[in-house]
């Protein structure tokens, strides 16, 4: 890493303002990104058009600023990158076919295989070989090897050694939506990679979603970054705090100043940072050397410019 640029990015979704959760995951993605002396960009991942609200965007993007964070060159948004997705599925080939199954099919048919409870839905491979008689495309869907299977393996900066067998845990996996949207895991890896990302720090929520990621950076002969995943602000009834589970914006239009107190103070405490400050400079001055110490607790040796 002492040889190799260091980018990172955060990137939010513009389905409403900012909130806690989404601060912890900005603030270890810019504290690691400034810690190693690299880029930190901003990319707005709106390709999930039925969820963008008018407006949020430029919110979080003044919310930022307001809290100290400055992003590198310009920011970028999804669907302006529709280009390098359509390129990426042409590359893909054969990988790729179409699916007609629906949620809840294929949850009838994890049912019938004795598979309910599982905590995915896993694909059975209904339309790997063809749409039965008058059935219409809805997705499409990535072939994953299924002799032997798909096992994926990676180190996480903070979660340690993970295993995924996508055959078995996932199956095939959705690349462009029904909806005719492209896919999360689809458009985050094609934009990591056309913009160089080195390191992606985000939310333990995703690390899931990892393996997924890597087997689609191989088949696209893109390089791997490295992976650190922090963990989710958790509401009242034990969810990951969100737009969706009723998570309230942390940037209300009060002075610029008082989110130290309301926001930026709390989201370090719980990344378990130690700092203490009267004003956002010197927050961050003080909570730049708090995460390398926090990286050093993980066992990590962080390489300063």
């Amino acid at each position: 890493m002492k040889n190799s640029p260091y980018i990172g990015r955060f990137a939010p979704s513009p389905t409403g303002p900012l909130h806690l959760g989404s601060l912890v995951a900005a603030m270890a993605s810019y504290l690691d990104a400034r810690l190693h002396g690299g880029q930190w960009l901003v990319r707005v991942e709106d390709v999930d058009k039925d969820r963008n609200v008018a407006g949020a965007d430029q919110h979080i993007l003044a919310s930022l600023q307001r809290c100290g964070m400055q992003w590198d060159g310009d920011v970028t948004w999804q669907t302006q990158r529709e280009d390098l997705y359509q390129a990426a599925l042409r590359q893909l080939g054969d990988n790729i076919y179409p699916c007609a199954c629906s949620r809840r099919e294929i949850a009838d048919s994890q049912l019938r295989l004795g598979q309910a409870g599982l905590p995915n839905l896993v694909y059975p491979g209904t339309c790997r070989d063809g749409l039965a008689p008058g059935r219409t495309p809805r997705a499409l869907r990535l072939r994953t090897p299924q002799e032997p299977h798909c096992i994926i393996h990676f180190h996480d900066r903070f979660a340690g050694e993970v295993s995924q067998d996508i055959s078995a845990e996932v199956g095939d996996f959705v690349v462009r939506r029904a909806d005719g949207f492209w896919a999360y895991q689809l458009a985050v890896v094609v934009d990591d990679g056309a913009q160089g990302i080195t390191d992606i720090v985000r939310g333990a929520d995703l690390l899931d979603s990892t393996p997924r990621q890597l087997f689609l950076q191989q088949l696209l002969g893109l390089p791997q970054p490295r992976y650190l995943h922090v963990p989710v602000v958790l509401n009242a009834d034990g969810e990951k705090l969100s737009k969706q589970t009723g998570a309230q914006a942390f940037d209300n239009g009060a002075p610029a100043a008082s989110l130290l107190g309301s926001a930026l103070l709390p989201a370090a405490r719980f990344l378990g940072l130690q700092v203490q400050a009267d004003s956002i400079e010197r927050f961050w001055r003080a909570a730049i050397p708090a995460w390398e110490a926090l990286l050093r607790a993980h066992g990590e040796t962080p390489h300063r410019p």
